[in-house]
């Protein structure tokens, strides 16, 4: 089978919308190649961590590769690509005066090659992602171990979005809470819920290999039970019985925005609502459409430009 390798050099900044968008459009592995110092390159390759050699060392911005069957639609399928990459600066995500290249390649060892550099990492001081190839002894009790096998879904633990989320999730989830993860992708925060002992967690993506992903890791994480995965558009014509007590959305800003008024529907009142994947620039109007909407902002996590709000339903 024969792949196009498609390449796109753009900023920093820009990346993880970049990466997301190309999952979405149905990426069969997305590699990212970061300008870091030479004492601490590494790249992503379906999400994850990896070394890079110094030949691959970029000077500024990012290069990202992605791979897509080579077929009739491939010409349209990459014309939408460009068109949404495009449309991103309208978010106030600069992309810079990227660049575009592609590559027929022969199909080839590539998509287990980048098991071998993901290894079991601590993620927070609570969570340890280990993939499911890995053996790992937990170090104590405290220890959440969450099995990842992420295939082609975004979001297992490296990017500092992820990171932060659960972070959130460490500070307001208690026993017996109902959550739901809205852009599940590979499932990690759904799973993490359910580790600090959510009594179940509703978790919805629109993207079919996100699904899929969410509920493979929910199986080999034990909680076919207690995490019930769907496809959905946000949290559009979504409705629950009762209230829920905690909401968590990992995607972009202009996104946030789109369901702040559904995710203040569907909270109990002082139940939290963690929105992340938030940029710098856009952090001070999600800040004032969430205080708009109801909600009070009770922490505010931030790491590498990238902001995490841990928000509060109030009475109305």
């Amino acid at each position: 089978m024969e792949w196009n390798e498609l390449t796109i050099k753009t900023t920093n900044e820009a990346k993880e919308a970049v990466s997301n968008l190309l999952n979405e459009f149905g990426a069969n592995g997305v590699v990212i190649e970061e300008a870091l110092q030479p004492d601490s390159l590494y790249g992503f390759r379906f999400g994850e961590l990896y070394e890079l050699t110094d030949e691959k060392f970029k000077q500024t911005g990012v290069t990202i590769k992605a791979y897509f069957i080579n077929d009739h639609q491939w010409e349209q399928l990459k014309s939408e690509i460009l068109s949404q990459i495009d449309e991103l600066d309208d978010y106030g995500i600069d992309t810079g005066a990227y660049s575009i290249d592609v590559q027929l390649v022969q199909e080839s060892d590539w998509e287990n090659e980048w098991k071998k550099y993901f290894k079991p990492f601590r993620v927070t001081d609570n969570f340890m992602i280990v993939p499911t190839w890995e053996t790992y002894e937990t170090e104590d009790e405290e220890e959440l171990m969450i099995l990842m096998d992420p295939g082609m879904a975004f979001g297992t633990g490296t990017h500092a979005t992820t990171k932060l989320s659960l972070l959130a999730l460490e500070r307001v989830v208690n026993q017996d809470d109902v959550v739901i993860d809205v852009g599940s992708g590979s499932g990690i925060l759904s799973i993490a819920a359910r580790l600090l002992q959510a009594k179940h967690v509703y978790s919805y993506d629109l993207d079919q290999v996100a699904v899929n992903s969410t509920i493979n890791n929910r199986d080999l994480n034990n909680f076919t039970e207690t995490i019930t995965v769907t496809q959905n558009d946000l949290l559009k014509d979504i409705h629950h019985e009762e209230k829920v007590d905690v909401i968590v959305a990992n995607i972009l800003a202009h996104i946030i925005l789109q369901l702040i008024d559904d995710a203040h529907r569907l909270l109990k009142t002082n139940g939290h609502f963690i929105v992340s994947g938030i940029i710098e620039k856009e952090a001070d109007n999600v800040e004032k459409r969430l205080l708009d909407s109801g909600f009070s902002i009770v922490e505010t996590l931030t790491e590498e430009n990238w902001f995490t709000f841990i928000a509060r339903k109030n009475d109305k």
